[in-house]
């Protein structure tokens, strides 16, 4: 049974692969583009192996990174907003041995740069996470630590862009959000944003900065801003 499921499987991948050839013959080769075979699999389990629809979410992903020009990303190109400190990806792995990436939404000041900046911003630290996954491990953690945060941060145009990305570009990479010390502030926030965020919003946890060193990290391990 098992190499039968293994068998169709591969059939899928070469399925797939063979109409984005045929039918998106604009579409970049090589890692990450139309030719990906690891990039087609990961597509095509998100989907549940529908053929038809994997093919859809992966020409929209691949375009994407090819007009986002995500390999272009770099230190340099986002050191603006890397400057402000709101979002970075932790030098260790939680205990679940997942990358961790950690945002200070207090230090977020909406119009403060360019939106494109922060859109690089996010986008350089999912691929800088994805590339620490060790082996056996697929997705990563998400920390937003909310505390201090008032109005002046609140930026659903960005959160937003955020979960689209997740669930377009980066499906099922996504294992978990921890939405720490929220204030009473961010209360209606989410529950307008909640719908927006599809199934994601499922992965949300509330809870506490304890919690967070108790529960995620070893005290080797927890980052400094959780320290008490």
């Amino acid at each position: 049974m098992k190499v039968w499921v293994c068998e169709h499987v591969v059939q899928l991948v070469l399925e797939v692969k063979e109409r984005l050839a045929k039918d998106c013959t604009s579409l970049p080769l090589g890692k990450y583009g139309r030719d990906d075979e690891d990039m087609i699999l990961w597509f095509l389990k998100d989907r549940r192996f529908s053929v038809d629809e994997a093919i859809g979410k992966l020409t929209k992903a691949i375009k994407w990174r090819h007009e986002f020009k995500v390999d272009e990303l770099s230190e340099d190109s986002i050191k603006a907003a890397t400057d402000t400190g709101k979002a970075y990806v932790h030098g260790f792995l939680d205990v679940k041995g997942r990358p961790v990436v950690i945002v200070a939404p207090a230090k977020h000041i909406p119009g403060l740069l360019d939106p494109i900046e922060d859109e690089k911003l996010c986008v350089f630290l999912l691929e800088k996470a994805l590339s620490k996954l060790p082996a056996g491990q697929h997705k990563i953690l998400g920390i937003f630590d909310l505390r201090g945060f008032g109005s002046q941060n609140a930026d659903l145009k960005f959160l937003t862009f955020l979960f689209d990305v997740f669930y377009y570009y980066y499906p099922s990479r996504l294992d978990e959000v921890l939405f720490v010390d929220a204030p009473f502030i961010f209360q209606p926030i989410w529950q307008f944003t909640k719908p927006l965020v599809k199934q994601y919003a499922s992965l949300v946890k509330f809870c506490s900065a304890e919690t967070v060193r108790k529960e995620y990290f070893t005290e080797e391990t927890l980052p400094s801003n959780f320290r008490s």
